[in-house]
């Protein structure tokens, strides 16, 4: 290759380069991504309020709070909403982390934390089996916030 050719070519490459850097310097999103929320949709049984209200203040909320204490999620809420048709969830539990990549990491952490409060596996299965009487998971989502605002430089 001659030395115009070889000049001619490191030109054009270094132009792209900085052409790439320009484009992708300017690139600003007016948003940026915010936590990340697991969300359980339960429709609780007719009648079954209380004994499942009873639950969630009870032994739900230590396991959160417990939690949250670990630093492993951030928040949780309990929101009451109407039911549109006898099959559709009427609560939803949700439950803020930091992140995606926190909430993944603390999977076996939060496992523990929960055998400390509930029990072995013997005692999660009965409460699983005793929720059943009162309610019904409809699914589950996770969600993330969307910050309306651009990240930080």
């Amino acid at each position: 290759m001659s030395s115009s050719r070889r000049v001619r070519l490191i030109t054009l490459v270094l132009c792209s380069a900085l052409l790439g850097a320009t484009v992708f310097a300017q690139v600003s999103r007016p948003y940026r991504n915010g936590s990340v929320w697991s969300i359980t949709f339960i429709r609780v049984k007719p009648g079954m309020t209380e004994a499942y209200m009873s639950y969630l203040a009870g032994q739900w909320k230590a396991t959160q709070e417990a939690l949250k204490k670990e630093g492993m999620i951030l928040s949780y809420k309990v929101i009451d909403t109407e039911g549109h048709s006898p099959t559709d969830f009427n609560l939803m539990l949700m439950t803020e982390y930091k992140d995606m990549a926190t909430m993944e990491a603390n999977e076996q952490k939060e496992e523990a934390v929960a055998t400390k409060i509930v029990g072995g596996d013997e005692q999660m299965m009965k409460g699983y089996r005793d929720r059943t009487e009162i309610r019904e998971i409809i699914g589950e989502r996770l969600a993330r916030e969307v910050i309306l605002e651009p990240r930080p430089q």
